[in-house]
């Protein structure tokens, strides 16, 4: 049995897949303008523990995430400049380079921190026409309206509204969230389709058309609009009026279309970092709410903020580091693995260049420990034990810090053979995700012919020798620890 904190009942649920022992799961993907930071590395841990921790339990795992290259504004009111037409400027290339160049940089630090890559990654430029068609049938049932800027989504159409957040309706009257925009008939209203403006030049912008019933369209207004602005047309129709644009998404309409359109119209996980409960999410369940007349995601996760010095980690405030910043240091990927794993997903974590080198320091100590092991012993019925206090912990919403406690606690256990503790690691571990298989990889024989020449030095006491051949090993990443009998070997 598995329990997790959904954040929409802000309670702990016994997950229940709505296809047996299929759990299909939507994850808020990177928007692709720059380098992913730390705070984005740990939500994507996040969904590898996840399912891990699904697989673990022989559930069989449809995973969808998306990658945002048009429509992310650097607002989330619907204010501000495209985040990729902005970083496309900045840097002298086509919005099409920077997504790539910043979609490969993305995935080749996930295969770094050994996260398995979604089943499906769907780009949002991919799926204009799905996105379209969602925000007609929101159009259709009555949720949408038109300003200068856009088509927007009524959120007072909505009685529950901002239920995700715990938003009260005096809250959202006052508009506490987001910057107020005049047209809007309501500050939270949000946007399903952009308008390019009449004075900018856009690389990424579609040409679309939107049917409204006479009733859902002051026509006198859009005229208007229209006369001002090119990229708006307003023709006649059998259905009333047609407006035929020149634009591109709201952010929030992709995750909502594509996550339907590869998962169905309902489904069991939907994950993402805490900032976006407020804004994206909450928008997320408004819109498939007004296009399908029903709730589409049965639980919301979301993992905590990354800070440093007590602030969160964000672009904004530039205080964040990347991973070209853990490289350049030195360490081992799987060190901020390993300290992500060191706190529960739904608690701060303050990050540290020291607590990532204590976690560096514990991740070495374990991988020294697992390939020091000899594949010898019987196993017995604590095994059994261990495990099914493994699973306690993992399967109570994912605590990694009381499964990582279990591990050290197991491998110091005397009462276990090698055998049992090889055994237990490795099965652990296909949660923890740390390689620690790695660790038990057989040592090269160049290595083995240094350790065999440092080990006659230190016999004849020439520690001068001796000193220059453990360089010379640590030099091709192994590290070589003195025994009563000899000597063991490491991967470094």
């Amino acid at each position: 049995m598995i329990i997790l904190f959904n954040t929409l009942g802000r309670q702990k649920q016994k997950l229940k897949p709505l296809k047996d022992r299929l759990v299909r799961m939507y994850s808020c993907g990177p928007t692709v303008y720059d380098y992913a930071h730390l705070g984005h590395f740990r939500a994507y841990v996040f969904v590898d523990t996840l399912k891990r921790v699904l697989k673990y339990n022989k559930y069989k795992v449809k995973h969808v995430m998306n990658i945002t290259d048009v429509g992310h504004l650097t607002s989330d009111a619907d204010t501000g400049e495209d985040k990729m037409e902005k970083s496309a400027r900045r840097e002298g290339k086509t919005v099409w380079e920077i997504a790539e160049f910043y979609t490969k940089d993305f995935f080749d630090a996930m295969e770094k921190l050994n996260v398995e890559k979604a089943d499906i990654v769907c780009k949002a430029t991919e799926h204009i026409k799905e996105m379209a068609e969602m925000v007609q049938k929101i159009i259709d049932n009555g949720y949408a309206y038109v300003i200068s800027d856009g088509i927007y989504f009524d959120t007072s159409k909505l009685k529950d509204y901002g239920k995700l957040a715990g938003f009260n309706p005096e809250e959202l009257k006052a508009g506490a969230r987001v910057e107020f925009n005049e047209e809007k008939k309501n500050p939270t209203d949000f946007a399903l389709w952009k308008f390019t403006a009449k004075d900018q030049k856009r690389q990424m912008e579609w040409e679309n058309e939107f049917f409204f019933k006479p009733e859902q369209i002051d026509l006198g207004k859009v005229t208007a609009y229209a006369r001002e602005n090119p990229n708006i047309r307003v023709e006649k129709a059998k259905r009333g009026f047609k407006l035929v644009v020149k634009g591109f998404p709201g952010w929030h309409i992709e995750c909502s279309a594509m996550s339907i359109k590869y998962l169905g119209k309902v489904f069991d996980i939907h994950t993402g970092g805490v900032d976006h409960i407020p804004v994206h999410h909450t928008n997320e369940i408004a819109q498939s709410q007004a296009a399908l007349k029903k709730e589409s995601v049965k639980f919301w996760l979301h993992n905590e903020f990354v800070l440093v010095n007590n602030q969160k980690m964000s672009k904004s405030l530039q205080n964040f580091y990347t991973m070209h910043d853990i490289l350049a240091r030195g360490f081992d990927p799987l060190s901020l693995r390993y300290l992500f794993l060191t706190a529960h997903y739904r608690s701060k974590i303050n990050f540290t260049w020291e607590s990532l080198a204590a976690a560096e320091n514990a991740y070495k100590s374990l991988k020294e420990k697992i390939a020091s092991l000899k594949n010898k012993g019987k196993v017995g019925k604590k095994v059994k034990e261990y495990k099914k206090k493994f699973l306690e912990y993992i399967n109570d919403d994912l605590n990694t810090p009381q499964a990582l406690s279990l591990l050290w606690q197991m491998l110091k256990d005397d009462e276990l053979s090698d055998k049992e503790k090889l055994v237990l690691a490795l099965d652990f571990d296909r949660v923890f995700g740390l390689r620690l298989k790695d660790a038990r990889k057989k040592i090269p024989k160049e290595i083995i012919k240094l350790a065999e020449e440092r080990l006659k030095a230190r016999k004849e006491k020439d520690w001068k020798r001796a000193d220059e051949l453990r360089e010379e090993i640590r030099r091709r990443g192994y590290k070589i620890e003195d025994t009563e009998d000899g000597y063991r070997i490491f991967k470094a």
